[in-house]
């Protein structure tokens, strides 16, 4: 095994998920200070997600006796309509499944199998992450809208002050 190239393509890992990390989180100030509770709190839940991925990739670099690159793949997009966030992360999670299937299949030519099923297992959290994504986004094809006033209303009324007596 060389391990020079696992670590390459391990640091790429951690890139893609700083870089999640930050822009999941971006959206998730936007999100709810727009109101947008449900869909401000699942980008904040996977971007913490994100972290734990960089920290496993992270310690693999470092069992590889790597140096982990603390660097994200690209700048925060300003994206703060809620469709068009979606729109964005959805194709995000795919590219990542898509880069980590590629890196698995690197990894196994380089007969390196703990590496290989770490990014398989990122596959799967990739590919679920695209599912919530989607499925948001079919809602607001499905019910236009009115899903993401729904969302804005039931955040008014969880934050409405007491009434004073």
């Amino acid at each position: 095994m060389d391990a020079k190239k696992s670590i390459a393509l391990l640091n790429k890992g951690v890139a893609d998920e700083l870089q999640a990390v930050h822009q999941y989180m971006y959206w998730h100030f936007h999100l709810d200070d727009q109101g947008f509770a449900p869909l401000a709190m699942m980008f904040k839940k996977i971007a913490i997600e994100e972290m734990g991925h960089v920290e496993r990739l992270a310690d693999r670099i470092l069992f590889l006796k790597g140096d982990v690159k603390m660097e994200t793949a690209g700048p925060v997009e300003p994206i703060t309509e809620a469709q068009k966030i979606l729109v964005k992360a959805a194709g995000m999670e795919q590219a990542g499944g898509r880069d980590y299937n590629q890196f698995a299949l690197e990894c196994s030519k380089n007969a390196d199998s703990a590496s290989k099923q770490l990014f398989e297992a990122l596959v799967n959290d990739e590919e679920r992450h695209f599912d919530q994504f989607d499925k948001q986004l079919d809602n607001i094809k499905r019910f236009g809208p009115n899903y993401l006033a729904l969302q804005s209303f039931n955040k008014g009324a969880t934050d409405a002050e007491p009434a004073a007596e």
